[in-house]
């Protein structure tokens, strides 16, 4: 099967999220945690993006209640949980995530009610379409993948790179083997289980592992970084033609 790939925004942007759309992207990945979003922000850019034909994934700023129940409750097709350190903590959070009985998140009115109620699928309807995606970006994560995997709450991982090769004494990021080996253990784990694997992959290696590997979603390019690239390339371009 052929992977989705994402454009990652850490702003609402309305003009970004539609060029991404009109470009051919499957998905957008809304990164609260770094990024300069609001409630007022999600609670607009969600549906916008949904009705777009997106698929709308949310990097929550913590792996607390509030920020988890407040980014379904908008209508994200799921949520990225950072800072998981270990299948204790994943065990907890992600049942945030999931309605009773599986889990523990609060019913709320409104956008996923369709404005009026629900019924007595609701719950298990909410349950299934919602992903709830903790992220291996610690390395005791990484050590406790396959039981994080195995979780009922938990529908898939979310790897973040960056901070898992730092964290492991690797300072800036490159894919050398150790992190190419990493990367490909991760993918292969989540195949074992049966559950989708997603991570953002800005350069040619990585998006090769990722495809090899089966992942489901691959974020291509960061809103600043594709502008920076654009307009770099553009300067760059008209300098050329210069005397």
């Amino acid at each position: 099967m052929s992977p989705k790939f994402a454009a990652w925004f850490s702003t609402p942007n309305v003009a970004g999220v539609e060029i991404v759309a009109r470009a051919g992207y499957d998905t957008v990945i809304f990164d609260v945690e770094h990024g300069n979003f609001d409630l007022a922000d999600l609670n607009r850019i969600i549906p916008f993006s949904s009705l777009l034909g997106l698929t709308v994934l949310v990097k929550v700023g913590a792996p607390e209640r509030s920020p988890i129940q407040q980014a379904l409750d908008f209508g994200a097709d799921g949520i990225i949980i950072p800072h998981i350190l270990d299948v204790a903590q994943a065990a907890e959070v992600c049942g945030l995530a999931k309605l009773p009985p599986l889990g523990d998140r609060s019913l709320a009115g409104g956008r996923t009610m369709d404005y009026i109620g629900f019924d007595a699928d609701w719950s298990d309807v909410q349950n299934t379409k919602t992903l709830c995606l903790p992220m291996i970006e610690d390395p005791a994560a990484l050590d406790d993948i396959e039981a994080i995997l195995a979780l009922d709450t938990v529908d898939g991982v979310f790897v973040g790179p960056g901070d898992l090769f730092a964290r492991r004494g690797g300072g800036g990021y490159q894919v050398g083997e150790f992190e190419e080996q990493t990367l490909r253990s991760i993918g292969r784990a989540a195949a074992a289980a049966g559950k989708p694997w997603m991570m953002p992959a800005w350069s040619e290696v990585e998006q090769r592992i990722a495809i090899e590997e089966g992942a489901h979603t691959i974020g291509l390019r960061q809103e600043f970084a594709a502008l920076r690239l654009a307009f770099s390339g553009a300067l760059d371009d008209a300098k050329k033609l210069l005397p």
